[in-house]
């Protein structure tokens, strides 16, 4: 086990924020949001935006069931556990949106996943089995911002554009608000972490590249699925 390296979790996520602030305004600012809030994104993309993050919601769900297994004793456990329970509430949720866009379960067994979309949860599966406990959460934690933030703005914009009902957008809304005491559980699974020697430049390492990943996975999102129509 390596020394702890007398770095706080806060000085930790406030200096990976600082590091990331440009990736995170192209997520935020991404043309896909643009195109969706003018109704120029076809039922084709919405449809495969859903079986997207069915793969996702799915992997990520039992990747924070093995982060639980590998840190089943303090504060990062139960952390991991938490978040593998709203992976499986967020399942649900989506279930209603595919609904709304006529899918079926057999839809989301067909849909064949973009590499450029799944880089996000092959590398949080990479992160299950390799990665800290400080790793994990520091990249979740700087990452939430970004996702929250274009989640509450995908559901604006299926409401105004596309007349999507409340329930439909509620897997989008899920996300955009989450729980008030996160941020605070997230930095004391990070600063456990660090006094048991997780690496910091490991941490802010894993946050970049899961920040870069989910930029993949809107860039994904905006381009137009073989065979979609005008």
């Amino acid at each position: 086990m390596s020394e702890p390296s007398g770095t706080t979790a806060r000085e930790l996520f406030d200096e990976a924020r600082r590091e990331l602030a440009e990736s995170d305004a192209a997520i935020r600012e991404h043309p896909f949001l643009d195109r969706l809030r003018a109704g120029e994104i076809t039922q084709h993309q919405l449809r495969a935006l859903a079986g997207e993050q069915h793969v996702i919601v799915s992997s990520d769900r039992r990747s924070f069931a093995q982060l639980a297994t590998r840190f089943s004793s303090g504060l990062a456990g139960e952390f991991f556990l938490t978040m593998a329970e709203g992976e499986g509430t967020a399942l649900g949720k989506l279930g209603t949106f595919a609904d709304w866009l006529g899918m079926t379960s057999g839809d989301f067994r067909m849909h064949e996943p973009r590499p450029e979309a799944q880089a996000y949860p092959s590398y949080v599966s990479w992160l299950a089995l390799n990665g800290s406990r400080a790793e994990v959460a520091l990249a979740f934690l700087t990452n939430l911002a970004a996702w929250g933030a274009n989640c509450a703005q995908v559901a604006a914009a299926l409401r105004a554009s596309y007349s999507a009902p409340d329930d439909v957008v509620g897997f989008f809304e899920f996300f955009a608000t989450p729980p008030p005491d996160f941020e605070s559980q997230a930095l004391a699974v990070v600063d456990e972490g660090l006094s048991c020697g997780d690496s910091p430049l490991r941490a802010r390492r894993a946050a970049r590249l899961l920040q870069a990943y989910e930029q993949m996975f809107w860039d994904a999102c905006n381009e137009r699925p073989k065979g979609d129509g005008p």
